[in-house]
């Protein structure tokens, strides 16, 4: 399965091979065509059915409003991607019937749809991605995660990392960055470059093991936590994960350029901010290289100095304050 612009680039998207993940097809009314076999987890078994049902009619129906505008807004081209959040509605024996769980009992899944064209590049369906929300939230809180993507946001990536210098784990950290985004922005648009970065968000996922997690750290970084690994490990892990992105992604046309992405890692220690600013700086090693690469910064400084000159800059703006009191006494 794959998804190309309509300059010829090819980004291939491997997301059924996600153990947990459920691909639909929808037609352009929002009925389901296709689902993959682990729509059961839904609670209705598709094949059962001599109609299939509309996308919305799994969501409560306080959020069926929400689905139909997103997949609405899809076809009519208004938006590149929509992802929406939603509570199953529970199933009763009539059939389905909203329950009376509390919101953080139901099972939240969440939708990333995009359009599928002809070769007329008219709309004919869209495509979902069906996702199991683990955060469970209750309703009205803000979700932890990016809406482009899916994947687990800033802060939460950065817990993760808290909580295994916490615990003294010894692991890995990469942060991969799509080469040339802003160039991409500039020469294709806003709607490519989130293709892009949804894509390799969906790319990074097949790519990792239930222990490892992933985060869009911002516009364009994804941190990967690698647990276990030794950096030589972490290295050959991160190389081929960009090598694999390079092959998929070649479309074999001279009028294309071919996507790449970089990699920096760090090992995960003293504090977060260290620990990420020690994988970024090997990701601009990488791309000062020329991109398609795994670049690691070695430390330059001690955690013991880092935390001198934050010392060093608290006595700095206490010592500014107090001559501007002094002053404008």
């Amino acid at each position: 399965m794959h998804f190309s612009d309509a300059d010829g680039r090819v980004l291939h998207a491997p997301i059924e091979s996600a153990i947990d993940d459920i691909v639909v097809r929808l037609d352009s009314a929002g009925f389901i065509t296709y689902a993959s076999a682990n729509a059961c987890e839904l609670g209705i078994d598709l094949d059962a059915l001599l109609l299939m049902p509309h996308i919305s009619d799994f969501a409560d129906p306080d959020y069926t409003a929400q689905i139909v505008h997103g997949v609405a807004g899809v076809l009519a081209g208004e938006d590149a991607i929509a992802r929406v959040e939603f509570p199953l509605r529970e199933q009763g024996d009539a059939g389905l019937e909203t329950g009376a769980q509390s919101p953080r009992l139901r099972r939240w899944y969440s939708i990333s749809l995009r359009v599928i064209d002809d070769d007329d590049g008219s709309p004919q369906g869209a495509l979902g991605l069906m996702r199991s929300v683990k955060h469970m939230q209750p309703l009205g809180a803000a979700a932890p995660v990016d809406p482009h993507t899916g994947l687990p946001n800033r802060p939460i990536f950065c817990a993760t990392l808290a909580r295994a210098i916490a615990a003294s784990e010894q692991q890995c950290v990469a942060i991969f960055a799509v080469d040339r985004m802003r160039a991409i922005f500039m020469q294709y648009g806003q709607s490519t470059a989130d293709e892009i970065r949804w894509g390799f968000a969906q790319f990074l996922e097949t790519m990792t093991r239930p222990e490892q997690e992933v985060g869009h750290l911002d516009d364009e970084r994804f941190g990967v936590t690698l647990p276990g690994m030794s950096m030589r490990a972490a290295r050959e892990w991160s190389a081929d994960v960009i090598q694999t992105f390079a092959d998929l992604t070649d479309s074999g046309s001279s009028r294309s350029q071919e996507l790449t992405a970089s990699a920096g890692l760090a090992q995960v220690e003293n504090t977060v901010d260290w620990t990420l600013r020690q994988a970024e700086l090997g990701l601009v090693m990488a791309r000062a290289g020329g991109g398609m690469q795994v670049g690691q910064c070695k430390p330059v400084a001690s955690h013991a100095s880092t935390l001198a000159s934050g010392d060093a800059v608290e006595r700095a703006m206490e010592a500014a304050i107090l001559r501007a009191t002094q002053r404008h006494h």
